[in-house]
């Protein structure tokens, strides 16, 4: 471009060539030109970046300048078919030498590495506070959810299932964490499936839902993929573990009802008396030199994890149970707001703890 100024300041007619303002490309020479979303570029741009790609030189109409250019030029595009904002025109996408498509993390490992990396889960930055610990297990469960959702015939495909999903997904579930921690004064914040449940709105946002999915609704989608994934990680924890104690003291009758608020004091107090229980949370990496509500995410995922197994059940409020008892709800449905913990005996009443 002409810079009037550049050319009034330095006494030179508007004709000099010394008047010339350079644009970002070749002020890039000798370097990696990046541009983001090339589509949304209007038509007449693209074709700009033609001679630059075919010559790798830039020229300055009226003035006998030529400039030889040695950059590196990168752009990047969602698919065409994912977006209808624009598309690349067709000699533009011609001269591209390489087209390197992406795609999502192919292990679990490898999404979990790139979560970790991308959410913000040490909310201290450098203040004095509790450190926050999400265990593995719950880790793999929030990952777990993109996966199946990827494969998921209720949701769309075209539009996909981003490494969003399990970013926002795991903020919210140290958020919660937070929370319980705040109101139960506990000095560690130790996140726990329940919480992953407490995620929710943070999940149903991420995808977009085809017919079938439409008709369940997103919440009860999000729920079932919650559900798969805790199976998957529970199995990949527990292959080949005896779980029937446990299993055995709720078709005697025991029930117990927890929330995501529920204190770990309290939590482990009322589940002591179920055989086999705490012994199982060392399949999960955890034991008893461990903090309570370590030991509380751990028993918090058993449960879950036998109920995702299909070999206990648990009703709308919560509340685990035998599978053969009537009125056993199979659906997953959200933790209620209230931090009491109720738990029935074999063969006795209830009791209630506060």
């Amino acid at each position: 471009d002409i810079d009037p100024i550049k050319a009034a300041r330095g006494g030179l007619q508007l004709s000099d060539e010394l008047t010339v303002h350079y644009g970002l490309l070749p002020r890039a020479n000798r370097g990696i030109f990046a541009i983001n979303e090339l589509p949304d570029l209007a038509g007449k741009i693209q074709v700009g970046l033609f001679n630059i790609l075919q010559e790798g030189d830039v020229q300055i109409k009226g003035y006998p300048v030529r400039l030889r250019l040695n950059l590196m030029m990168a752009f990047t595009a969602n698919p065409e078919d994912y977006t209808a904002r624009g598309k690349i025109v067709t000699p533009l996408k011609d001269r591209i030498g390489s087209e390197i498509r992406t795609h999502y993390p192919q292990t679990r490992r490898d999404a979990m590495a790139i979560t970790e990396q991308e959410s913000w889960v040490d909310r201290r930055d450098g203040l004095a506070g509790p450190k926050v610990n999400v265990p593995k297990f719950v880790r793999e469960v929030v990952e777990e959810i993109a996966f199946q959702a990827r494969s998921d015939q209720k949701i769309d495909r075209r539009s996909g299932v981003s490494q969003r999903l399990p970013i926002s997904c795991l903020e919210n579930v140290v958020s919660n964490a937070e929370h319980r921690a705040l109101a139960s004064a506990e000095a560690d914040v130790v996140a726990r499936i329940t919480d992953v449940y407490a995620a929710l709105p943070s999940i149903t946002g991420k995808f977009e839902l085809e017919y079938e999915g439409e008709l369940k609704g997103a919440d009860n989608v999000a729920r079932d993929l919650i559900r798969s994934s805790v199976r998957n990680v529970f199995t990949g924890w527990f292959n080949g573990v005896d779980t029937h104690f446990v299993v055995e003291w709720f078709d005697m009758g025991g029930t117990l009802q927890i929330s995501d608020t529920t204190a770990s004091g309290d939590l482990l107090e009322q589940v002591a008396q179920i055989q086999g229980l705490s012994e199982l949370a060392a399949h999960a990496g955890i034991t008893s030199n461990d903090s309570m509500p370590l030991m509380a995410a751990a028993i918090d995922f058993i449960l879950e994890g036998l109920y995702a197994d299909k070999k206990i059940s648990r009703t709308d409020e919560w509340r685990y149970r035998a599978t053969d008892q009537p009125g056993s709800s199979a659906r997953v449905s959200e933790p209620f707001l209230d931090s009491s913990i109720a738990i029935q005996q074999p063969g006795k009443k209830k009791n209630y703890y506060n």
